[in-house]
């Protein structure tokens, strides 16, 4: 090996190490805003419900056929 293989070699080494940092820290970043910004994806939203169910009870019960019979008395009116 020579002078300028042994040159050429070193300067090789030397930039294909600097590639690797700029490429990992280019990862680093793209991470730390994904991380930051990233909103989760839910792909299951039935599971989020509490458990155990909550029931009705005998109050949101008449509202509830109040309002489904204003709703039919508007439909029939109107």
């Amino acid at each position: 090996m020579n002078l300028d293989q042994a040159a050429f070699f070193f300067t090789g080494s030397i930039l294909i190490m600097l590639g690797f940092v700029v490429i990992t820290a280019g990862v680093v970043v793209i991470n730390y805003l994904l991380h930051t910004y990233w909103k989760p994806v839910r792909f299951f939203k039935f599971l989020d419900h509490p458990y155990p169910p909550r029931f009705m009870n005998h109050e949101e019960e008449a509202t509830m056929w109040a309002r489904k019979e204003a709703t039919a008395k508007k439909k029939q009116n109107g």
